[in-house]
């Protein structure tokens, strides 16, 4: 891309965008979202967790670089790109390992786009199950939104708190790991990770207001019509910065290595899903 529109994608892709997913609290009440989060969460901690060892596992079985390894299974557990951006302030990766990391995860969370709605109408799930699923498996907030508007709005209701309570879990793992660096007497940086992503306080706050009808339905209307809009652009400015030259860039293990994990947490958190969440 020309170098004169990065500072606009950029700007697209974080406070557009993150602020455009706060807003999507403004389709929900508090009681949706205690339905959706009670059963979720369980889904969440446990593939989240188990996906973390196994992308760690599976790096080092494939002979990615230690700290490539690290930021991969990260940001494929979590939540992308800000948890490679986050995870490295800890690792402190080599010049390459924070870009190659984010554009592999970026890529095959693209792909998820496409794929997950095909797959929720072959496997026949309702709305909520595949909103479960979705938040809980696809690596960035832009990407699970997409794919859960992709099935219907319910769906992208659901994901989208699925995948907030996922995003909570990344200040823990990032102190996690800067703790264990150092218990092993590696080099580690400073965390710097908020505890409680901003945006997720914001969504919260919104859901408040929406509960409550202090709204008039005309202003409700124009505030998600506004939000839909920015929800646009944000994604756009994360297609604006993905391609496939950063695939081939990577080489073949650290992509086999997302794949995998990607792979492994999607069955996992399905299964989970359809146990903890049933079937309806």
């Amino acid at each position: 891309m020309p170098g004169v529109l990065l500072p606009g994608i950029r700007m697209a892709q974080r406070p557009v965008l993150r602020w455009a997913v706060a807003g999507l609290g403004f389709r929900l009440s508090i009681g949706e979202l205690w339905r959706i989060g009670g059963p979720a969460l369980g889904v969440v901690i446990l593939s989240t967790f188990a996906a973390l060892a196994f992308g760690w596992w599976i790096a080092r079985r494939l002979g990615v670089g230690e700290k490539l390894g690290l930021l991969l299974g990260v940001g494929g557990a979590i939540c992308g790109a800000s948890a490679v951006v986050a995870a490295d302030s800890v690792v402190q990766g080599e010049n390459q390992d924070a870009p190659v990391a984010m554009g592999v995860i970026t890529l095959l969370g693209t792909v998820g786009i496409v794929v997950y709605p095909l797959l929720a109408r072959a496997l026949g799930m309702s709305p909520f199950l595949y909103g479960v699923w979705d938040g809980a498996s696809l690596h960035e907030m832009a990407q699970v939104v997409a794919a859960g508007f992709g099935l219907s709005e319910e769906a992208a209701r659901v994901a989208t708190v699925v995948k907030l309570a996922r995003i909570a879990l990344l200040a823990p793992v990032v102190l996690y790991l800067g703790w264990s660096l150092r218990h092993a007497h590696r080099a580690a940086g400073r965390a710097r990770v908020a505890p409680v992503p901003w945006f997720l306080v914001v969504f919260v706050g919104f859901t408040i207001v929406n509960s409550l009808g202090w709204l008039p339905a005309g202003a409700l209307d124009l505030v998600r019509r506004a939000d839909l809009w920015m929800l646009c652009v944000g994604m756009a400015g994360v297609g604006l910065q993905t391609g496939f030259s950063d695939l081939r860039a990577a080489g073949l293990k650290p992509v086999a290595v997302g794949a995998a994990q990607w792979v492994f947490l999607s069955a996992l958190s399905y299964a989970l899903a359809r146990w903890l969440c049933g079937k309806a």
